[in-house]
């Protein structure tokens, strides 16, 4: 079967909810969900039950970039900045310098033991250096992993941050492949400029967004996120116009965002968090679609040995290196170390030399594709026990407070106040968000008149409003306030 127009949409949606019953099913059994979604579109491909002919590298890119914005962006929406500060240094020399070691452990290593040139195995090694955002936010949040210390929010920033690193590798090597250069130097400006410049411009677009989006006044609460959805767009467009990195821009972005007091932030998040679930659905989808098994099974042997060196040799070896600056336990770095999962990211980044007709593009494709799996595979499906064994994992009735009712803990203060703003008040007319609400303070509710109001970041308070006012302590209750320019009765 030909995809067309008229049956894309039916094929499609077909596939969803295989994947998403399917999903259900196999999850109890501790099988990575991820793999689900790519076995599901090799069954439905050209070589499968379904027979659906798909071999268009160059769709399966572009439905891989939209797919790894949508990722990166609901990824650093979700960060708890306060969470990531104490290991932002750990996240930032994991992402950058344990991306450069994993790359060149690897391509040194296919360099040694195939006919590889050692441009071709620096790229290879480049495609496969950056752990997968979707397959360690998904498996570590579906797995319900409750670990000590600071463990999970460094695994999540690593995993979020380091794809920059990684692309600028695969498009330099690439070039160098094609070139045949033999001046590895000429690559350092093009680093320079990509995380200078995406950097810079990712804060940028971050600070612009949140004045954006809370200061413009939409009709309806879902215009909101269509307009976040075309602020990240135009974060990774216009970076990589300027010559940029995109990806870092747009994860930047959403984390400065993330940290931010805005409109609806609420539904902002449950929605990218839905957004981020399809995207990585449809583009483990696509990416299994794009694979043809009879050209997996001549790779397998190289394959498995190649994958067998990152997990146990290259992922440890980049992990000690660059976190060996800093205080942190063994056990800790070999649990990180494990969780060096590969994903869809590398199979995307597989592409770009398929498309530019690099040699042996075609093997390293397959070879990428069978590392990703065997990863996913064989740490995805171990990371419970080797945490246990490790004994980096809280214990059950921590774990049970951890996952369950942290938000709710977040949510809940033990002070109920009650204010009514007077004529002349500072908040009148004034936007909740605008206010500058400490996070420890929360209007439940607002009394107008006859009316109860279920208050939003975009409410505007009138005067004579009786606010209802949720603290944690008096502190906070006089920093409430002190925002509304009120003393307190």
């Amino acid at each position: 079967m030909n995809l067309s127009t008229e049956n894309i949409l039916l094929v499609g949606s077909i596939l969803l909810f295989i994947s998403l019953f399917a999903g259900k099913t196999t999850s109890r059994f501790g099988v990575p969900v991820l793999i689900l979604f790519l076995a599901i579109g090799m069954l439905a491909g050209s070589e499968g039950v379904g027979g659906i002919y798909f071999n268009n590298p160059k769709s399966a890119q572009f439905i891989g970039i939209i797919a790894l914005n949508f990722i990166l962006f609901s990824g650093g929406l979700d960060t708890d900045w306060e969470s990531v500060k104490p290991i932002i240094w750990k996240g930032i020399s994991l992402s950058t310098l344990g991306v450069m070691i994993t790359a060149a452990t690897v391509g040194i290593f296919v360099w040694l033991i195939t006919d590889f040139t050692i441009y071709e195995g620096l790229l290879l090694g480049s495609i496969v250096s950056s752990t997968d955002s979707a397959a360690v936010f998904s498996i570590l949040r579906s797995k319900k992993l409750a670990l000590k210390g600071n463990l999970r929010p460094t695994l999540e920033l690593e995993s979020g941050s380091n794809d920059p690193m990684a692309y600028v590798l695969t498009i330099a090597f690439t070039g160098l492949v094609m070139t045949k250069d033999p001046d590895f130097l000429t690559i350092i400006p093009l680093f320079l400029k990509q995380f200078i410049i995406g950097g810079i411009l990712g804060l940028m677009f971050g600070k612009i967004s949140k004045m954006v989006i809370n200061n413009i006044r939409l009709d309806y609460e879902g215009l909101y996120i269509v307009l976040v959805i075309a602020i990240m767009f135009f974060s990774f467009s216009a970076t990589g116009f300027l010559g940029g990195n995109g990806f870092l821009a747009v994860y930047i972005c959403a984390i400065y965002l993330g940290k931010e007091e805005l409109i609806h932030k609420k539904k902002l998040l449950k929605s990218f968090d839905s957004f981020a679930w399809l995207m990585q659905i449809i583009l483990f989808l696509t990416l299994g679609l794009l694979v043809f098994p009879s050209r997996i099974l001549p790779i397998i042997g190289i394959g498995l040995i190649i994958s067998l060196f990152l997990i146990l040799v290259a992922r440890p070896v980049s992990v000690f290196l660059s976190l060996g600056f800093f205080k942190i336990q063994n056990r800790s770095k070999h649990f990180i170390s494990w969780v060096g999962l590969r994903g869809a990211v590398p199979i995307v980044f597989a592409t770009y030399p398929l498309l530019v007709g690099a040699d042996k593009a075609q093997v390293i494709f397959d070879i990428v594709f069978f590392i990703s799996v065997t990863s996913v595979i064989i740490q995805g499906t171990t990371l419970p026990f080797i945490a246990k064994r490790l004994h980096l994992t809280l214990p059950a009735k921590a774990k049970h407070r951890t996952l369950a009712d942290m938000e709710l803990e977040n949510r809940v203060k033990s002070n109920l106040t009650e204010i009514t703003l007077p004529a002349g008040c500072n908040a009148i007319g004034r936007q909740i968000v605008e206010l500058g609400i400490p996070k420890t303070t929360e209007i439940a509710i607002i009394q107008r008149g006859d009316k109860f109001i279920t208050p939003d970041g975009a409410t505007v308070l009138e005067e004579n409003d009786k606010l209802y006012v949720l603290t944690e302590n008096k502190e906070s209750l006089s920093k409430f306030f002190t925002c509304i320019s009120m003393t307190p009765a």
